[in-house]
């Protein structure tokens, strides 16, 4: 099994006809992801890639039936506008690739995503990868890239930079570890799936023997983390890595949400609230797999 997305699942592309969304359209395709429609106004009855574009996320739900996952290529301004769109027609996950999206219209999608009962990624996110079943966004970059790269296995991956999510997963899989699904959570302040939620989807995947932490100072996923597994709600082990050792308060690292602000979100205390709640913290990233590999030795699954 994977989290979050399966061969099977309906996907469209907001934004389809633009550059980014032709190209990862192609990759996502290419992957095995059931994309059925993309959306992009005025560009009702084109094809992109061979798949048919619509005015509406409306139009394309009542020609394909119903949609399970939007992913949207638009920009920053115009996020908030695709994500409500795809909630309003029952579209139960948007992920939102890019950056810049304002912090109010995140919060306003946040508010719709919770009354529509549905779920989204990022802003500012590469996406979602489940090994061998289907990409949403543009993780591995194109499709014979992430079928070379990512191999499966036992090991969940959530990360807050989205070109470490694909470094784990390769060094991973180098050292004969493969992976469920790989999360990129999204760099920002603000995101939708944050790890402490990502974590609890994969204690709930039965094929999910351990997960790979990749996280930053900013923010307290981490330390959030950290006391579900303390509470013993996450049982399964967690191997992580913190970036930004050395960066300095009020200094912001790599991404817009990795950044301390009065002593709050440091790398001592995630390492510290990790480590006392039972978690293994690697502190040199090139023995991530090294480790990773000891503990599903640990587990009996190698």
């Amino acid at each position: 099994m994977s989290i979050l997305i399966n061969s099977g699942d309906k996907v469209i592309v907001a934004g389809i006809t633009g550059r980014e969304g032709r190209a990862r359209t192609r990759l996502m395709k290419g992957y095995g992801t059931n994309v059925v429609a993309g959306v992009s106004p005025g560009h009702g009855g084109e094809e992109v890639e061979g798949v048919p574009v619509f005015d509406t996320v409306g139009a394309a739900v009542e020609a394909v039936g119903e949609i399970y996952a939007s992913v949207v290529f638009v920009p920053g301004p115009a996020v908030k506008e695709a994500a409500l769109e795809a909630f309003d027609a029952g579209v139960k996950l948007a992920v939102l690739v890019p950056d810049r999206v304002p912090i109010w219209d995140v919060l306003a999608i946040d508010a719709a995503a919770r009354e529509a009962g549905a779920r989204y990624v990022g802003p500012n996110t590469l996406g979602v990868l489940s090994v061998g079943e289907a990409v949403l966004g543009m993780v591995g970059g194109s499709a014979e890239s992430a079928r070379e790269w990512f191999k499966p296995g036992p090991v969940g991956i959530s990360s807050r930079s989205g070109g470490i999510t694909a470094s784990l997963a390769y060094y991973l899989g180098r050292a004969g570890v493969g992976a469920t699904t790989l999360v990129h959570v999204g760099g920002d302040a603000v995101v939708g799936t944050p790890h402490q939620d990502v974590v609890r989807l994969f204690q709930e995947d039965a094929d999910t023997k351990a997960v790979v932490l990749f996280g930053e100072i900013g923010s307290s996923q981490e330390e959030k983390v950290a006391e579900l597994v303390a509470e013993g709600v996450v049982t399964k082990p967690v191997v992580a890595f913190i970036g930004g050792k050395a960066a300095r308060e009020g200094t912001r690292f790599s991404h817009a949400g990795a950044i301390v602000e009065a002593g709050r979100g440091t790398y001592e205390g995630k390492v510290k609230a990790l480590r006392e709640a039972g978690a293994v913290v690697v502190d040199d990233y090139d023995k991530v797999a090294e480790r990773t590999l000891g503990v599903l030795k640990d587990l009996g699954e190698v």
